[in-house]
Order: C-alpha cells, then structure tokens, then sequence
C-alpha cells in the first residue's frame, strides 16, 4: 500500500494554492475560442491556426517577460522599448557582416545584458524597480531611435518565412519556451524566483541567493522581450524604433488576468500564458463581431478590472463567513 510523503504532499498544496481559479480562467478561453471557431472556421485550418498563433506569440513571450518579474515581486515599464530595441538590433544586423546567427547573438546578448544592469540597479542601490525601468524605457527608446530614425533595416526572407510563414513555427517555440520554463523551475535558481517573491526575508534565511535571483529573473525577461522583438521584425520584415510601445501594458494586463499577483510569490506562468490567450483572442472575437477598436479598449479595461476586483471579493467575502 503507498503512502503519501510529507513533501509530496506539500507540493500538491502548493500546487493548489497556485492554480486556485485557474479553473473559470479555462472555461472563459474555452468559451471565446469556440466563438471564435464559430465566427471564423479558418483558424481550424494549419494556415489559419498559424497566422492566429504568429499574432498571439509576442504577446505570450512578452507576458512571461512581465510574469517572470511580478511572480519575483517586481515589474517592469521598459518591455516595449527593449521589443523595439530587439527588432531593431535585429534588422541593422541581419544583413550585414553579422548575419542571421550574429544578428540573433546580438539580440540576445542585448537583452541579457540590459535586464542584468536594470536588475543589478533595483536590487543593489535598493530602488523601486517601477521608477528603474521607467527611466530605462526612456534611454531604451532613445538608443532604439539612434540606431534607427525611423522604420528600416532589412530581415531575410526565408528566416520570415520560416518564422511567419505557413506553419505553426509560433506555437511550436512557444511549446519549447514553456519546456524549458518547467525545466528551469525545477532549478534552485528557478524555485528561488517564488520563494524570494513570497517571502524574501524568508528565503534569503532558507540560504536562498535573494539579489542574485532578482538580477537573473530581470536578466531572462530583458532577453525574452528583445527576442519578442526580433520575431516582430521577422513578421514585417524589417524593424520600427517604436513598434513595441503596446506591449508594455499589454504584457501588464495579460499576467493580471491570467491570476498573476503584482506582490510577487502568487500566479503560475500557465495562468499568465493563459491571460495573453484570452486577451488575444477577445480582441479577435471582437473585430469579428463588428465592435469599434474603442469599444475593445473599454471592454479589455473592464476586464481587467473584474479579474482582479472578484477574486479579491471572493477572498474578503470568504474571509468574513
């Protein structure tokens, strides 16, 4: 007869804290994406199904970007920027003497290196990373228009191809980034993003490396944002200095809804991929029901708004029986 170890069973508990209301998250995307089916059955089709997941993945890169800091108990404002940045990286230097693999080098190492600084910034001068990354945006955007005025530069044709093309290459990577993510969180550095975000006074007593799992988480968002840029500039073949500007709250709204606390220690990565899912694919339903793009903001805010406001009454309500 098996018996259920104390740590087994601890990790179901928590488990179950984190994916608490994840359930009604689920039955709402499974009920816009039938909508969405309904309205327009190309999207059961490999070329439908592709374009929809090529326009959904940045966002789902970039909303684990922002994910990856809240659930670390930070934030950040420059994810826009460093988009823009990695596209424009991207189209200056595909075709030039770096080529391809130089370009996507170049990218990356960009986006490492900035996350690590603003990372170094917040936890070791012990300022707000909100007011860190907000100044970061502004150097960001201004590095991203010196490199490139105005939209330009070049991405080859068959990496667009590949990247944007018929195929669901978008859904495929984003598969493999999630792979990785599960793999990485079986990593101390990886458990010690929760445990520094729940209790950082407690983990870092527990032996847990608090600055230097602040510094990576901000290191691995910089660079999955400057990667969401260069697969922007592989969908319009070519790179636009200002082209991530939405993505900045977006990725914000995206983690809300997908159960993600801006205290840090609360959410799941699943449930932030989620919010992107839904948050695309409500924008999409929308346009096919003939709604205004006004009448999308104002729908998206309150939204937003009720995925936060009722778990939050559900909680204090609870609270009070």
């Amino acid at each position: 007869m098996s018996t259920i170890s104390p740590s087994s069973w601890l990790y179901g508990s928590i488990q179950l804290r984190r994916n608490r209301g994840l359930g009604g998250l689920y039955l709402v995307v499974a009920a816009f994406l039938i909508l969405y089916a309904v309205l327009f059955p190309g999207i059961l089709s490999i070329g439908g199904f592709s374009k929809f997941t090529q326009n959904w993945f940045p966002l789902a890169l970039v909303t684990m970007a922002q994910a990856l800091l809240m659930l670390n108990g930070g934030i950040t404002l420059a994810i826009g920027p460093l988009v823009s940045l990695g596209a424009v990286i991207a189209a200056t230097t595909m075709e030039g003497a770096l080529g391809v693999s130089g370009g996507i080098l170049a990218v990356a190492a960009a986006g490492l290196a900035i996350g690590a600084i603003t990372g170094a910034i917040v936890t070791h001068l012990r300022l707000p990373a909100i007011i860190v990354t907000l100044a970061g945006s502004f150097i960001i955007s201004g590095v991203a228009l010196i490199l490139l005025p105005r939209p330009g530069g070049a991405i080859p044709d068959w990496l667009s191809t590949v990247l944007a093309g018929h195929t669901p290459v978008a859904f495929l990577l984003l598969v493999l980034i999630l792979a990785l993510w599960k793999a990485f969180l079986a990593t101390p550095l990886g458990l010690g993003i929760y445990a520094a975000g729940d209790n950082s006074v407690g983990a870092f007593r527990s032996g847990v490396p608090v600055e230097r799992v602040k510094v990576a988480a901000f290191a691995l968002s910089g660079l999955l944002a400057a990667l969401t840029g260069l697969f922007v500039a592989a969908q319009t073949g070519s790179g636009d200095p200002v082209i991530g500007t939405p993505f900045t709250l977006n990725s914000i709204a995206a983690a809300v809804l997908g159960g993600v606390g801006f205290l840090g220690g609360k959410g799941t990565m699943r449930g932030a991929i989620c919010g992107s899912l839904l948050l695309s694919v409500m924008i999409n339903v929308m346009f096919f029901l003939g709604f205004p793009p006004v009448a999308q903001y104002v729908a998206q805010g309150l939204i937003i708004v009720g995925a936060v406001a009722v778990p939050e009454f559900l909680t204090q309500w609870r609270a009070r029986r």
